[in-house]
């Protein structure tokens, strides 16, 4: 039966996400499974990472919106809190995620931490030092990436 009410849910945020995308931000279903979404965030003007396109997948748990969605970036991308295999350090898809939290707004979250990271709770601890230690070779790197892998 939650199946079934996840099946609802996702429809319905994806009416609200197609008439109403958040900003910087993109995401659907791919082919016709309700579970399984591609996802786009645009990296912020002023940012390491402005003019890239970072893709992601989102996967829905059966459960859902009980069960946060499982995301991970798809295009590789230089910064604290998402590692190599593209796992995103991000409390309201662990901890704090609540049923409250919709799709548009767990994007909204992960644009944001382009453009701030948390290099305190850094998923990569040697990013998260150079990010606080030497900002300039870190935002060379992160646009070095950038260019590499996201336009």
């Amino acid at each position: 039966m939650n199946h079934y009410r996840a099946l609802k849910r996702l429809h319905e945020e994806l009416m609200d996400i197609t008439k109403d995308p958040p900003s910087m931000c993109s995401a659907g279903p791919v082919d016709d499974d309700m579970f399984t979404w591609m996802g786009a965030v645009m990296g912020h003007e002023d940012s390491p990472y402005e003019g890239g396109v970072f893709s992601l997948s989102i996967r829905f748990p059966r459960n859902y919106p009980f069960k946060p969605p499982q995301i991970y970036f798809i295009t590789p991308i230089y910064h604290p809190n998402i590692n190599k295999r593209g796992n995103i350090c991000l409390d309201i898809l662990k901890s704090q995620w609540s049923p409250a939290l919709t799709i548009s707004k767990v994007l909204l979250s992960i644009s944001s931490i382009l453009c701030d990271p948390n290099p305190n709770d850094a998923l990569v601890p040697s990013i998260g030092r150079m990010y606080l230690k030497d900002r300039d070779a870190y935002n060379i790197r992160a646009r070095a990436w950038t260019r590499k892998y996201a336009m």
